[in-house]
């Protein structure tokens, strides 16, 4: 994963979102809801994001995804749910996902295949990854350093 463009996407699509590590913690939370990252795949193929979602899995370029798409694949009551338990508005909120999204799934799937249901691999811990790949300080210390995202989401 190119961090700095993970980084960038984040500063650029935050808008007026002061905290973008409560995006990350929307992804986490949109996973972990959606029963993994096979879950939510099988959720974005439904909602009509099937050639998007394939093409982050795959090993070749990721398709971008307009936020109103994602909107809809996600449904109104998942996106409401999200904007409320981050804080974030809808309107910020779906750009920062159509940006991360795209990313984070490319990353979670080097292979080229989603994860198998069950496996830690299929419910992953974004704050601790996002840590790791930045080491001490920085974004691994405003995401709670060793303990990730879990403390934040309760875990």
């Amino acid at each position: 994963m190119d961090v700095s463009n993970l980084l960038e996407g984040l500063s650029g699509a935050a808008g007026e979102v002061k905290d973008p590590t409560a995006a990350i913690a929307g992804v986490q939370q949109l996973i972990n809801e959606s029963g993994g990252v096979d879950g939510l795949l099988q959720k974005l193929h439904a909602g009509g994001l099937g050639e998007q979602a394939q093409s982050w899995v795959s090993t070749g370029p990721n398709q971008p995804v307009e936020p109103e798409q994602l909107a809809s694949a996600l449904g109104p009551e998942t996106v409401q749910k999200l904007s409320t338990s981050t804080g974030i508005s809808v309107q910020s909120l779906l750009p920062l996902l159509a940006t991360l999204l795209p990313m984070l799934i490319n990353h979670l799937t080097p292979s080229g295949k989603a994860p198998a249901p069950g496996t830690p691999e299929n419910t992953p811990d974004l704050g601790g990854l996002l840590g790791g790949l930045l080491g001490q300080g920085g974004l691994g210390d405003l995401l709670g350093g060793k303990g990730g995202l879990g403390g934040l989401l309760g875990g």
